[in-house]
């Protein structure tokens, strides 16, 4: 009998791990399940969890831990995740991390965290040479996908790219460091067990893909 698995997806901002889940999700057919989607999705719901999410979001504060991992619960009890699925966005801390544990042991899943490894120095450049055409949504670098008209998208000509306001050096910074802060102890959490694999995230998104792709394969292993 073979064991389903929770991947649990990790990168830094610019890492590219949400391109890399969409193609997980398209080409095996493994639901991506995103925070950060699911945070969209309450906000439109109409029940008291989501009432409660909806005040804490309008506040200002964070959303607490035990309220995201019922979300989390909520939406992996779904028929599409009666499989293998990823997780992108959660856990983000050890403590999230328990939690999810107690999940997978309901689920009679394992679970195996993957890190979109890239260095700060080149996500520095990828998120403050992003820019993206309003029209439809193409993203562009000046340094390492530029537009054939500088500024200007190369499906719709006429449409100005755009730079996001938090896509500066001071920012992105803080950004990283943020990341870096907050993500280290995570790692260290499924380092410790053995659950951590890498993946070179400089790669060409496809050769990432096929890393991916085999890792995600290898995880679907006997019970």
């Amino acid at each position: 009998m073979f064991m389903s698995k929770i991947i649990v997806l990790i990168g830094a901002p610019g890492a590219g791990k949400g391109t890399q889940a969409r193609l997980l999700q398209a080409e095996l057919n493994i639901p991506q399940i995103s925070t950060g989607d699911m945070f969209r999705e309450v906000q439109k719901a109409d029940t008291p969890l989501a009432t409660e999410v909806k005040q804490i979001l309008a506040s200002g504060r964070l959303v607490p831990d035990d309220m995201t991992f019922q979300m989390v619960k909520d939406r992996t009890s779904r028929a599409d995740c009666s499989g293998t699925y990823i997780l992108d966005g959660f856990p983000r801390t050890p403590v999230q991390a328990e939690m999810l544990e107690s999940l997978a042991e309901s689920q009679d899943k394992k679970i195996s965290a993957i890190l979109v490894d890239v260095p700060f120095d080149k996500l520095e450049k990828r998120l403050t040479g992003r820019r993206s055409c309003p029209e439809c949504g193409e993203i562009y670098n000046v340094y390492f996908k530029a537009p054939k008209v500088e500024g200007f998208c190369d499906l719709h000509p006429e449409a100005k790219l755009t730079h996001r306001a938090d896509d500066n050096i001071e920012k992105v910074k803080v950004r990283l460091e943020t990341y870096k802060e907050n993500t280290k102890p995570l790692l260290e959490y499924y380092e410790t067990s053995e659950r951590l694999q890498r993946v070179d995230g400089t790669k060409s998104p496809e050769e990432i893909f096929q890393e991916l792709e085999k890792m995600v394969a290898a995880n679907n292993v006997a019970a």
